[in-house]
């Protein structure tokens, strides 16, 4: 299979879209009249509304900064008064060593967008394949077309990171040097690029779902498929690269720092090396399988996603990565078996955890008849199921009850939260920051299982019900009878 370019004309596979007066991006087949989709009429607000996400718009950047400060200046443990100091003189030494050490000066700012502006030019230039998502009601049925060049881009950047760091033009370490700084740049950009987004989609009139309440719809997202330069769709290339490739990166600058410092890379730091790679290579190799998922389809482009993609997730679910880079090896040393343990079993459970989302991914592209075998790395067996079990619906969608989702209807989940607690776990318990975002995403996962079994119970009706009949687990798939209905109890209650 040929890799291409957006400027080529083959499809890769895909037949051509097929084009109509209004967008390039669109098919037109099984169209109708678009329905209006401005006015968000349910009443639901998630988060608490306008004043839960306040709190967290407010919050979760102060919670960065006093985790960094923690971290980097508290040896890894929780920032507190000292003997007889006041509550202001204790801020006052919060906000002067942010102020010194975390300040957003011009190098941060460069060294931040010349990787977002390098990463957007991968997008649109890097060969690829395209794609076609979901059918949006609010087109009236029509199907965005997405070009997915995640691949190329991923290998292109570590060779060209490796290259700068050997050239010593651009130490990867510099990022562990600059973190504070860098965490400043995103945070602020963050918080710009809302901004744009938000008044942008209003001038442009291009609200969808919209409440009515300012805050709230700042936060949730005004608009639900920004693009730029008809190919750039912000919301896969903010969820797809940027975060993780961050993540990775700054990984890979602990490990450059500790060969600098101690002439060798410890076997806890490759484990996070390791772990932060095959993360972000699963989102880049597997793209164009995330078109037809929730976040493309449904969730609007607000500050959620915005500075959760720019800031909270690489600059906060790295504080393993943190705690490596500032702490000597023998502080978080592991048995050498105990270590080799863990690389195997978490190289299991990534089996599972690729190979479950590649099951419905790939049964979502079968389904559309637009399934495609990419020769991708790694290659993994049993990535597809062959004649799927499944349950038709009333809104002609089906739903997979085969292979590892008919063991467990969140199967992913729990290898997620396996990763994030092996995150956790390779540091020790001398500090509770890498512990963060194991607890946040254990929080996280809880929140969106229950958000998706109460929309998927209204949206699919029996047919929902029908699939918790003949899969009841919701984590854990359980074989003894008495856990088994247990596990029905608590999903049909837990939902109420």
């Amino acid at each position: 299979m040929a890799a291409i370019s957006p400027r080529s004309i083959a499809q890769d596979g895909l037949s051509k879209p097929v084009q109509d007066e209004c967008s390039p991006l669109v098919s037109v087949a099984e169209t109708s009249e678009p329905e209006n989709h401005a006015v968000d009429n349910s009443g639901e607000r998630e988060f608490g509304g306008a004043v839960g996400v306040s709190a967290m718009m407010i919050g979760f950047p102060l919670l960065m900064y006093y985790m960094w400060i923690g971290a980097t200046f508290y040896d890894g443990h929780i920032p507190t008064r000292e003997p007889g100091q006041s509550w202001s003189a204790f801020f006052n030494h919060l906000f002067d060593l942010c102020y010194e050490h975390a300040f957003p000066h011009v190098k941060a700012w460069t060294i931040y967008w010349t990787f977002l502006i390098f990463e957007g030019a991968c997008y649109l230039y890097m060969p690829g394949i395209y794609g076609k998502g979901k059918r949006l009601p609010s087109l009236g049925g029509k199907q965005l077309e997405y070009y997915c060049s995640a691949v190329w881009s991923w290998y292109t950047t570590i060779i060209l990171a490796i290259v700068l760091h050997v050239s010593e033009l651009f130490p990867l370490y510099t990022l562990i040097d600059e973190f504070g700084s860098i965490m400043s740049v995103a945070i602020i950009s963050g918080f710009l690029v809302s901004i744009i987004a938000y008044f942008s989609a209003l001038s442009r009139g291009a609200e969808h779902r919209m409440t009515g309440s300012p805050i709230y719809d700042f936060f949730m997202g005004a608009e639900l498929n920004p693009r730029l330069f008809t190919w750039l769709d912000f919301k896969m290339f903010f969820e797809v690269r940027i975060p993780w490739y961050i993540l990775f990166l700054t990984t890979l600058g602990a490990c450059a720092r500790q060969y600098e410092n101690y002439g060798y890379v410890s076997g806890e730091a490759w484990f996070l090396l390791m772990a932060h790679f095959l993360y972000a290579n699963a989102c880049s190799k597997g793209e164009e399988l995330i078109i037809t998922s929730w976040d493309m389809y449904f969730e609007k482009w607000g500050f959620m996603l915005i500075f959760w993609n720019l800031a909270g997730v690489p600059l906060s679910y790295c504080h393993c990565t943190l705690y490596i880079a500032n702490h000597d090896p023998s502080e978080y040393h592991w048995p050498t078996w105990a270590l080799v343990l863990l690389f195997i079993t978490y190289l299991f459970v990534y089996w599972i955890w690729d190979t479950a989302n590649s099951q419905k991914n790939m049964f979502r592209a079968q389904e559309r008849g637009v399934a495609l075998n990419r020769k991708t790395f790694p290659q993994l067996p049993w990535k597809a199921v062959e004649n799927p079990v499944f349950i038709k619906t009333r809104t002609g969608d089906s739903i997979l009850c085969d292979g590892w989702y008919g063991k467990a209807r969140k199967i992913h989940y729990t290898c997620d939260l396996f990763f994030a607690l092996s995150w956790g776990a390779i540091t020790g318990f001398h500090s509770p920051f890498p512990w963060f975002y194991p607890f946040f995403f254990s929080c996280m996962i809880v929140h969106r299982a229950i958000r998706d079994i109460q929309k998927c119970r209204a949206k699919y009706g029996d047919a929902w019900m029908e699939y918790e009949k003949r899969v009841p687990w919701l984590f854990i798939p359980v074989s003894y009878p008495r856990t088994k209905q247990r596990w029905v109890e608590l999903t049909k209650y837990a939902m109420v």
